[in-house]
């Protein structure tokens, strides 16, 4: 959100897909934000055809430039006990320039270069969507768990303190009984 409001300030106009029916909910309580596309219903075990659709508006707005940049922001999986949430750029593809080639290739391309990658770059971003989505997965049930185990381990607790208010209050009224035999019987 820091960096839509950032785009924003500059007066740059920021279009948003939502993934997921927690997501939606989030961006149509947002007045400001421009939503053009979601993805609900995604269920416990999500397909990349779930996704499809709003990835082609994705892509075809960005083929057609009517926008110039596509990011997907998600929870990281780093381990069970924590995540982190990450922005990455889809597009445009990052530079290569890290690379260090000893020589250039030059490939050639049948029938032509776009026919041949148009297709890999779109299943590229399908499967970094799709990535994004199972891992936002994986760190809601990571979440569940912990959560889940520490409720167990205080209503554990609390058994083990009910239980020994519970043993000392009938320990009390077996003495106050007993004492009470035993000063009836005096009395006798």
């Amino acid at each position: 959100m820091a960096e839509i409001r950032a785009w924003r300030a500059q007066d740059i106009e920021v279009d948003v897909v939502a993934v997921g029916q927690k997501a939606l909910q989030f961006f149509r309580r947002l007045k400001d934000i421009h939503l053009v596309g979601s993805a609900t219903h995604l269920g416990e075990r999500p397909r990349i055809e779930d996704l499809v659709g709003v990835i082609k508006v994705l892509l075809d707005a960005y083929t057609a430039n009517r926008i110039d940049r596509v990011f997907l922001a998600y929870n990281d999986f780093i381990n069970t006990m924590s995540q982190k949430p990450t922005v990455d750029t889809l597009l445009p593809l990052p530079a290569a320039a890290s690379l260090q080639v000893g020589h250039d290739w030059d490939y050639l391309y049948e029938p032509d270069a776009p026919s041949v990658l148009d297709p890999v770059l779109k299943r590229y971003v399908e499967a970094l969507v799709y990535q994004g989505v199972l891992e936002n997965l994986a760190c809601e049930h990571a979440a569940r768990m912990v959560a889940m185990k520490s409720a167990s381990d205080n209503a554990n607790k609390l058994i083990e303190t009910f239980t020994l208010i519970y043993n000392k209050a009938r320990q009390a009224a077996i003495t106050q009984e007993i004492s009470e035999i035993v000063s009836g019987a005096a009395a006798v």
